[in-house]
């Protein structure tokens, strides 16, 4: 497990050293650019154009070289919808897109120390990807997704590192467009079906159903999200969390702000019950990392109940930070 922690740590100082590196030269060319050498400033913008399409794009280059050997090597097929299928097969090809954030987070730090005896120190990562079913079929310009979003608490830094906490989320949901540019500040629906879990064995098992619907407004940079949902009720014996919308409520509020190749994002839940209020806030900003194009530094805080479903009922304040490889 050790080895494990070494690697990690590795691949994170590595990326480091090379985006550093891009840095390096894209500040050297701006100089000689600014001392009037443009020929030799215009060769360093090459060597980092190179550098950039090296690291950013060696995935796709991959699946390019598959298609060319596929052309290649394999008898020609003259019904096109088969040679599609075959082509699809060869490169792996099946539309994957991100969803929502994609990012690891080495240094994830809870306030208060626990009394299960976990480290307060610990690594958060998700994953997060979406796949497109079919398009247009109720002739509203609607897609239809399948999606999935997997988010772990590690315990890094303890001896044996375990896994404290995975939390996993599929879902299907419909994302409507509405309305066209500066006609209205309405933009968008999203209504689906989200089953959330966390795999465990009672005591610890949590889980939730929920049909939800999401509003998308914009106002100048400023996106408004606000969501609202309903639980799907379980039978009593088998519900692990009878008690969860006391703490979860009943929807949420998100507000993102790109400016310039920043991205600040807060989200804001309640469980409006001002006897017995419960709520939760998390900020994120991602930022530029060391000039990388599809790799960002993140910064999450949080504080409030609902950090994961094992403590959906306790209050937690954190800090986090590391890189995100999606937005």
């Amino acid at each position: 497990m050790k080895l494990i922690k070494i690697l990690f740590l590795h691949i994170l100082f590595f990326a480091i050293v090379n985006a550093n590196d891009l840095d390096k030269l894209y500040e050297e060319a701006q100089s000689l650019e600014s001392d009037g050498n443009y020929k030799e400033a215009m060769l360093l913008y090459k060597r980092i154009a190179i550098k950039e399409r090296t690291s950013n794009r060696s995935y796709i280059d991959e699946e390019q070289k598959k298609v060319k050997v596929f052309k290649e090597i394999i008898d020609p097929i003259e019904d096109k919808e088969t040679a599609e299928t075959i082509e699809q097969i060869v490169a792996s090809k099946f539309n994957l897109y991100p969803y929502h954030e994609n990012y690891f987070l080495p240094f994830s730090y809870d306030t208060k120390k626990r009394v299960d005896g976990r480290g307060q120190t610990e690594a958060k990562f998700q994953l997060s990807v979406k796949k497109p079913i079919v398009d247009n079929l109720f002739g509203l310009n609607e897609t239809i997704y399948f999606g999935y979003t997997h988010t772990s608490w590690w315990q890094l830094y303890e001896d044996s590192a375990p896994f404290r906490e995975t939390n996993y989320k599929p879902e299907v949901f419909v994302t409507i467009p509405y309305g066209k540019s500066n006609k209205t500040s309405l933009k968008g629906f999203k209504l689906g079906f989200l089953h959330e879990s966390n795999g465990q064995n009672k005591p610890e098992s949590r889980s939730w159903n929920r049909l939800y619907l999401e509003s998308y407004f914009q106002a100048g940079n400023l996106f408004i999200v606000p969501k609202i949902w309903y639980r799907i009720p379980e039978k009593e014996k088998e519900d692990d969390n009878p008690d969860i919308e006391d703490y979860m409520g009943y929807g949420d509020l998100t507000l993102l702000y790109p400016y310039k190749k920043h991205t600040f994002k807060l989200l804001l839940r309640n469980n409006l019950n001002f006897s017995d209020n419960k709520g939760f806030a998390e900020f994120d900003w991602s930022f530029p990392f060391f000039g990388s194009k599809n790799t960002f530094g993140y910064l999450q805080l949080s504080t409030g109940y609902g950090d994961s479903l094992i403590d959906y009922d306790k209050e937690i304040n954190r800090m986090s930070f590391g890189i995100s490889l999606s937005r």
